[in-house]
């Protein structure tokens, strides 16, 4: 196993570098449909961990746009291949999304996980001043 990670953030014309993810990382098998609306949509974001040429991570997140403020990232989901985990790749592809959600004008960026979820509480507590309601994590002000 490398241990250098390479973070890549996808852009519309990555149809063929997401589709070639093997199974995996991403709670289900990816669906191509639903691969390219996704990457063509100018809302949704994804960044990529790589291990060599392995996808070892991935961090996905949604801007919402507002009529009355500045958009806002959902961030859907982050997941590690289970071989990869406790190495930083978590919080890497997570910092490169709020990254990317900072440059594209979002002011508020939040996430939610599961209680039992004990890694992903534990990593956005380390990574999150603003825990709401022991679920849900925000980042109004960057990290």
């Amino acid at each position: 196993m490398s241990d250098t990670i390479t973070l890549v953030h996808l852009r519309p014309d990555d149809f063929d570098r997401l589709m070639a993810v093997p199974e995996g990382l991403f709670d289900n098998a990816i669906v191509a449909s639903q691969a390219r609306a996704f990457l063509t949509d100018p809302l949704h974001e994804c960044v990529l961990a790589y291990a060599d040429d392995l996808a070892v991570g991935m961090a996905t997140g949604t801007i919402l746009l507002h009529p009355d403020k500045q958009p806002a990232m959902f961030i859907n989901e982050v997941g590690v291949r289970e071989s990869y985990q406790r190495r930083g790749i978590g919080r890497a592809v997570t910092e490169a999304l709020i990254a990317v959600a900072r440059e594209k004008g979002c002011k508020g960026i939040w996430l939610g996980t599961e209680l039992d979820n004990a890694p992903a509480l534990a990593l956005y507590r380390s990574m999150c001043k603003d825990e709401l309601q022991g679920v849900f994590f925000g980042w109004d002000d960057g990290l």
